[in-house]
């Protein structure tokens, strides 16, 4: 498999997690709770750390909101968690950095949108607000925008300049442009201010699979800033996955972005996790990270008219899934680890053979026996009852034999 090479960022220190400067792309998420609420949004927090989620942003828009991050860091640490906070500001930032420092200096580090930080005269002076504050705390900041809160003073600027042009170019590329230009232009005053390029992560979000693969293209041509990828409003279930997959996928395969997420719309009480968990499985299914042991099993069909391995399959992923909070300290480089769960004799020795453990259920016809195979070998087969269960302890097995403690 060929991978491209990560395209040079600087480096930008959140905490203990690096952005950037070729270290692994990290994966965000975001809660959803009202961050006046301490004791909730903290459980969200470590919900969402025990994922994976390597940095969560919060919401910080009301003073309440304010008062309550210095009591939600203090509640993560005393929990053991040390998962950088970022502060999530729109329209009043500056006004809740300066009246609540323990609140400026508690976040790891602050999401400014230029579209929201202030209309007219009052932009300039607010952006430079915030930005004082990040240099007084020293704090990185994501100079995020957004297509559907664009700042209007550029993209009327630019449309402006466009209708000066003997051959005016379509809305759509001035809107690209805009938005590459606000994101550019705050980080190029930012710079000014004395917020340093290892201190900026820009991010240029739009709902558009191709429009966000063009602008993130352009962009990353025209600068050295880290990035951070998502399709924002990517929306609900297996619409949101496939399309924040097709398009960080593009973008990654060409070395574009350092860290990234994944904005679905939570389904009706699913897990605010499941962003987390698809962030890092296109991590892993395309070869960049690894973060826990991948199952590989086939889709079934007519020769698997039992949905036993169905249930297999699901099992032993929850199983490893589940455990890897624990195996992360304890096994080294138990994540890279491969299982095969197959249902049928066509492909299921095959596949079992090139999985670190793999199993090869019987389909309909077969022999009532299932052969467990562990780097290539048979070493066991199955049979009766309670395959499921002598499997899973063979995969445990597997793991304290093969993965030596960290």
């Amino acid at each position: 498999m060929s991978i491209s090479i990560r395209k040079q960022t600087h480096a930008v220190r959140v905490g203990p997690v690096v952005i950037g400067g070729g270290a692994p792309i990290v994966v965000q998420s975001m809660t959803n709770t009202d961050t006046a609420d301490v004791i909730g949004t903290a459980r969200q927090i470590m919900e969402l750390a025990d994922a994976g989620s390597e940095l969560v942003r919060i919401t910080v828009n009301t003073e309440e909101a304010a008062k309550a991050v210095p009591e939600i860091v203090e509640h993560l640490v005393r929990n053991n968690y040390q998962t950088p906070i970022i502060g999530d500001f729109h329209f009043n930032g500056h006004k809740l950095l300066e009246k609540y420092p323990d609140c400026a200096a508690a976040l790891s580090k602050y999401r400014i949108n230029p579209g929201n930080v202030g209309k007219g005269k009052a932009r300039d002076p607010q952006f430079q607000q915030m930005i004082e504050f990040a240099c007084r705390y020293d704090k990185p900041v994501r100079i995020g925008v957004n297509g559907g809160s664009l700042d209007q003073a550029v993209l009327t600027r630019l449309l402006d300049q466009n209708r000066e042009l003997d051959n005016p170019k379509p809305l759509a590329a001035i809107t690209r442009e805009a938005i590459i230009l606000s994101a550019l232009e705050s980080a190029a005053k930012a710079e000014e201010l004395g917020l340093g390029e290892d201190k900026i992560v820009l991010s240029c979000k739009i709902s558009n699979v191709q429009e966000l693969i063009s602008i993130y293209e352009d962009l990353s041509s025209r600068c050295h800033y880290a990035l951070h990828l998502g399709l924002t409003e990517a929306g609900m279930g297996s619409k949101g996955i496939v399309a924040s997959s097709a398009a960080l996928g593009v973008l990654m395969q060409q070395g574009i972005g350092d860290t990234i997420r994944i904005s679905l719309t939570p389904e009706p009480g699913a897990a605010r996790t499941k962003e987390v968990i698809v962030a890092q499985e296109i991590l892993q299914t395309m070869g960049f990270r690894s973060f826990t042991p991948m199952v590989i099993a086939c889709p079934g069909c007519g020769r698997t008219t039992s949905d036993y391995f169905q249930h297999l399959a699901q099992d032993i992923q929850t199983y490893l899934r589940d455990q890897m909070p624990v195996w992360r300290d304890k096994y080294k480089g138990v994540e890279s680890m491969e299982v095969a769960v197959m249902g049928c004799v066509v492909n299921g020795p095959g596949e079992s053979k090139n999985a670190n453990i793999g199993i090869s259920l019987p389909g309909s016809g077969e022999s009532p026996v299932a052969p467990v195979y562990e780097d290539g070998v048979k070493t066991v087969t199955l049979k009766g009852d309670n395959i499921a269960a002598e499997f899973q302890a063979l995969v445990e097995k597997y793991i304290e034999s093969h993965y030596s403690p960290s």
